[in-house]
């Protein structure tokens, strides 16, 4: 598990060997079993999870032609009062869910009850699991784009064993969807720039942005963020940002969000949805009692659950990504989208991190393959030990937190609850 770079950064990866891309398929089969195998202490419905159960059954029953009045009943029934419930907006993870309930649920699927709702919440767990699966290839892929084979192997070790990956693919959770298309994302916006007018690359970059905003409202943060990567590459020097280019990061937002509207029934619709929910999200007290904090609250929340990735990762950020282009884009891709992310008020949560554990943890497998240099020709036996002790300690963190203690929520109350700091008799604001 050698540290191998690229000798131009123009140029692409050397052939990788075989007995790499088997080492990467053992790798990606380890990382589908951790999220497959359910291993989760937590077995009950979230409030999240049954909504998005409900709008599944809805979707089963009455057909995509019904959406815009699956939109009006949200709106008056928020317009009532009440909770904040989450919009049927977030339309890519329902639609998955309904087609994968379709395409592997039994019958009977237009008929709702307590059966539909199995079905359902199978679905979307299938889905969610289904996506936290698929990230660890792009997740590989990529890092061998940017580093090499070498990073490509450690870097599909640790997102393997990523606790917080393995959590949402164990629960109807739609983070671990939606971070899928964040990373695609990224990753073809590096491709395009290294690339400039390849037709491939463009048209995978519009679909991707347009699937990212048809899953959920953070996707203007990720939007956002490579809109800043595109302006920064003038000093970045990551590539070159070509008129297509930018006509295909307006063209694919601007479908999902054309898309969106008309599922809404109509931009005021549109509109008042998402107002409703900005506006409701301010009161709600879980939100006010969990969703806020300081600027650096991400901070102290990772290093809560994975401490050594997050240390490793800073510190590549001082060393190793000064001299490294790609790491570099990384480093501004987080900062960029860090910035907007905390500032939310009432909206902030780890789950929301996700988009980062790909670039947290090439960094950290950076900073370990500068540390084993010393060792010369034994440096690639160094480094596996290390990464595999890295992934042990990921692996126990995860069975700690979301095994024995059972966290569903990832709120400051439970993780320190779980990890000790906190002594009770039940945990708080699971």
């Amino acid at each position: 598990m050698s540290e191998t770079t690229p000798t131009s950064t123009d140029a692409a990866p050397p052939r990788t060997p075989g007995r790499i891309w088997l080492m990467a398929l053992l790798l990606l089969a380890l990382g589908a079993f951790l999220r497959i195998y359910p291993s989760a202490g937590f077995t009950g419905v979230g409030f999240d999870e049954h909504l998005y159960q409900r709008y599944v059954v809805l979707l089963n029953a009455k057909g995509l032609g019904a959406y815009p009045a699956f939109c009006d009943y949200f709106l008056e029934e928020q317009s009532k009062g009440g909770i904040c419930e989450l919009p049927p907006t977030r339309f890519l993870y329902i639609f998955c869910s309904s087609v994968w309930s379709h395409l592997f649920g039994p019958g009977g699927l237009d008929q709702p009850g307590s059966g539909a709702n199995a079905v359902a919440r199978s679905a979307l767990k299938s889905v969610s699991c289904l996506f936290a699966v698929l990230t660890l290839i792009p997740s590989a892929l990529f890092a061998r784009r940017l580093r090499g084979d070498g990073a490509m192997l450690g870097t599909l070790a640790l997102m393997s064993f990523a606790p917080i990956q393995i959590h949402l693919a164990q629960h109807c959770m739609i983070d671990g969807f939606f971070a899928f298309w964040a990373l695609m994302c990224l990753w073809l916006l590096w491709e395009n720039l290294r690339a400039p007018n390849h037709s491939g690359w463009l048209a995978g970059l519009t679909v991707c942005l347009a699937a990212m905003v048809l899953t959920k409202e953070n996707a203007f943060f990720v939007y956002v963020a490579l809109c800043g990567l595109v302006a920064l590459n003038r000093w970045g020097k990551w590539g070159t940002v070509t008129p297509k280019l930018v006509l295909c990061m307006i063209a694919g937002p601007l479908t999902g969000l054309t898309l969106l509207v008309a599922l809404a029934g109509g931009t005021e619709n549109f509109i008042h949805i998402y107002q409703l929910l900005v506006s409701k999200a301010q009161t709600l007290d879980y939100a006010i009692r969990t969703g806020d904090g300081p600027w650096y609250r991400y901070f102290v929340e990772y290093m809560l659950v994975s401490p050594i990735v997050l240390i490793l990762a800073i510190g590549a950020l001082f060393s190793t990504a000064r001299e490294s282009r790609p790491l570099l884009y990384l480093a501004a891709f987080m900062a960029c989208s860090y910035v907007l992310m905390c500032n939310v008020k009432y909206g902030m949560n780890l789950r929301y991190t996700t988009i980062w554990d790909m670039p947290l943890r090439l960094l950290a497998y950076t900073q370990l393959a500068q540390l084993t240099q010393r060792f010369g020709s034994r440096q690639p036996l160094a480094l596996g030990v290390l990464v595999t002790a890295l992934c042990g300690y990921e692996l126990r963190q995860y069975l700690i937190l979301f095994h024995d203690c059972a966290l569903y929520e990832l709120v400051p109350g439970g993780l320190l609850f779980a990890l000790k700091f906190l002594k009770g008799a039940t945990p708080i604001l699971q």
